[in-house]
């Protein structure tokens, strides 16, 4: 019986300098862990790619399957529902073995592209409504390789580095960056709204392991809040020629009516999809708001009460992508088709 808990100290199983085993039920693979380390450390050091994101426990990226054996957390881990580990799920970048371990694990997937540095030229730096600006930019030498949903680091003078997801396709021309701006904000605040056109950033990717997977062959429901839109937009242009594409679903949650910024794109770019459905939500809607009204993640289960057989990518505020978490897997969601990208904003954005 796999064990699943929370301690804030590690009792029992094996001493201080024992080590444990992890095995891979796939591969019959195996790696050591050492008391101190999380699972996803251990195989990490053991040359093991398994898949992983953030490294906090947030965005569930490195969720495992515990076939035998039990782990426990220091803390509660934001990223793990407990629906989640009532079906033997754990985060492997938390998680601590307290016995050998068997575990269903994804690894990271080769179709990744290898980031790496480069330049980009201004092309257009425009406010699309209060504070969000759309930045559009060219690659020096051309388009880089990347799958949409992924994100990429703008690189500062000072070489601080600020992520942002990528709003464009592959196959356009530019890279396209929709940035949120946060008060007394180093980058979004201070440098965006002084770029020129014609002027270089430097940039680095891509990064992350959100991004579309249309082998799913599933009902798409694309769901976001603030300029989480963006890689869901990357995603639709991605597929709006694609014949065989699955029925989609996109809702997309603001405060206000001003703050839909794309909506009259998405609404063309769903348009040659067969089965395409835009549903915009607001939460702070005036009395002239004659569409729907609330919290994205509950509009999405009130039209779809059965999840079961969707594939759901979250894109947004934590607040919205735990919440809608839990609001799926009540709706029967499969726990490997929910795909995540929260946005986190760095101190002094």
């Amino acid at each position: 019986m796999t064990i699943i808990r929370a301690v804030h100290k590690v009792e029992g199983g094996t001493s201080e300098t024992e080590a444990l085993h992890v095995t891979l039920a796939e591969t019959g693979k195996t790696f050591p862990v050492q008391p101190h380390e999380s699972v996803l450390a251990a195989a990490l050091n053991a040359g093991i790619e398994l898949a992983h994101e953030c490294k906090t426990g947030f965005c569930g990226s490195c969720r495992v399957r515990v076939l035998e054996g039990g782990v426990a957390y220091a803390d509660d881990p934001i990223g793990l529902s407990d629906q989640e580990r009532g079906c033997g799920f754990a985060l492997a970048c938390q998680a601590r073995a307290q016995t050998n371990l068997v575990i269903e694990a994804p690894l990271m997937p080769t179709d990744r592209p290898e980031p790496s540095p480069f330049m980009a030229q201004v092309l257009a730096v425009d406010q699309v409504c209060g504070d969000i600006t759309r930045l559009r930019l060219s690659p020096v030498g051309g388009m880089p390789a990347f799958l949409p949903g992924q994100y990429v680091d703008v690189v500062t003078q000072s070489g601080a580095t600020r992520s942002f997801s990528i709003a464009s396709a592959p196959d356009e021309t530019m890279i396209e960056l929709h940035i949120r701006t946060i008060p007394g904000g180093m980058f979004t605040a201070g440098i965006v709204p002084a770029l020129k056109c014609g002027e270089t950033v430097a940039l680095h990717g891509p990064h992350g392991l959100f991004r579309l997977r249309l082998d799913d062959f599933r009902p798409l429901v694309l769901v976001a809040t603030g300029t989480g839109i963006a890689p869901l937009r990357a995603m639709l242009a991605a597929i709006k020629d694609d014949p065989d594409c699955p029925p989609v679903a996109l809702y997309w949650g603001m405060r206000e009516e001003s703050e839909l910024y794309l909506a009259d794109e998405i609404a063309t770019l769903g348009a040659a999809l067969e089965d395409f459905t835009f549903v915009p939500v607001l939460s702070r809607a005036t009395e002239g708001w004659s569409g729907r009204r609330g919290y994205v993640q509950d509009a999405v289960i009130e039209d779809l009460p059965d999840l079961s057989e969707h594939a759901l990518y979250l894109c947004g505020s934590p607040a919205m992508i735990a919440a809608a978490r839990v609001r799926a897997l009540e709706a029967e969601a499969s726990v490997n088709h929910i795909y995540v990208d929260s946005f986190h904003f760095a101190h002094n954005l």
